[in-house]
């Protein structure tokens, strides 16, 4: 099972990075404890579902159908 989850999204560049891993992560905690309120108790009781790190990276002059090819390639 994969340790890790690829997004490939589209930001304004007056949003840093930090801010948008910071909404995901913790947009993402509420619905999944929501939806599995059993996991908070059992799993993940003194501790969070993401870890503290992640990672950030550019498209630069990549074309979006070459980074969503290399994400689809992930799952193999």
């Amino acid at each position: 099972m994969p340790d890790h989850v690829h997004l490939f999204i589209s930001a304004p560049s007056t949003i840093a990075p930090t801010e948008i891993v910071k909404i995901l992560k913790s947009v993402s905690v509420y619905w999944i404890f929501k939806g599995f309120p059993n996991l908070k108790k059992s799993k993940f009781w003194g501790s969070g579902l993401w870890s503290k790190g992640y990672y950030v990276g550019t498209a630069g002059t990549v074309s979006s159908e070459i980074i969503q090819k290399y994400i689809q390639n992930q799952k193999n």
